[in-house]
């Protein structure tokens, strides 16, 4: 049997990965688990919580599934890409995919861009058309300077295990991310001992599942997943789509 854990983004949750998910059940008999880490959700309350609680919560997850399956995939968005890669690390994982990793993170040209377009639809009258604020709309005022501390704090934390992983990785990366700056994969082959597999998305943000290109990102996780070991090992080099 073989099992997938998908880890959200900070201050996300699982409809960050939702057309991933939707596409694992649909198509395989695999068993799928996408916890929520502590504090996140579409009801943010991320005060009462520390990097740690969503350390455990991704380690609790990941034994719990790893006791049901034989063959375990890691999947981590953002932060989550982070910590899949700690878990990959210090546990093992048969694959490895890492979408947008927060390894730097806040890119603060590409930021600054987002938020001129929101404030030229908010102009326009176009606020709620603008993507950015559908998803980011809902978090506003709910994110204490606290919170921006313990994800520092989880990124230095998950950091010195990437050099322990040993597992197939596939990264995906957006060329238009305002968080995370493209050139993180850069930093990620060097610090990761195997090859890694790395595709970039010249339209893509941040938000890398459910942007214009979601169906192309879900469908090259999804065919990474199926290929092979002996395939899987064949893909090195840099692809860019």
């Amino acid at each position: 049997m073989i099992g997938v854990l998908l880890i959200h983004g900070f201050t996300g949750g699982p409809h960050e990965l939702e057309p991933l998910v939707a596409t694992l059940r649909k198509e395989t008999d695999w068993l799928i688990d996408v916890p929520t880490l502590p504090g996140h959700g579409l009801d943010l309350d991320l005060t009462p919580y520390r990097y740690e609680d969503w350390i455990m919560t991704a380690e609790s997850a990941y034994h719990q599934l790893k006791e049901k399956v034989d063959t375990l995939y890691l999947v981590g968005f953002s932060m989550g890409g982070m910590i899949a890669g700690y878990l990959a690390g210090k546990f093992g994982a048969d694959k490895l995919v890492m979408l947008s990793p927060s390894r730097k993170y806040l890119n603060l040209i590409k930021l600054t861009k987002e938020v001129s377009l929101l404030l030229k639809d908010q102009l326009l009258g176009e606020l709620e058309e603008n993507f950015t604020y559908k998803l980011y709309h809902h978090k506003r005022g709910k994110i204490p300077m606290k919170a921006y501390l313990e994800f520092v704090k989880c990124m230095k934390f998950t950091e010195p295990y990437l050099k322990e992983i040993t597992s197939p990785t596939l990264v995906l990366q957006g060329i238009e991310d305002g968080l995370v700056p493209y050139q993180t994969t850069h930093a990620l082959d060097k610090e990761i001992p195997v090859d890694i597999d790395v595709i970039y998305y010249a339209d893509s943000k941040h938000m890398i599942c459910l942007g214009d290109d979601q169906d192309v990102v879900v469908g090259s996780v999804y065919d990474y997943l199926l290929r092979q070991k002996s395939e899987t090992c064949e893909l090195t080099g840099l692809e860019i789509e």
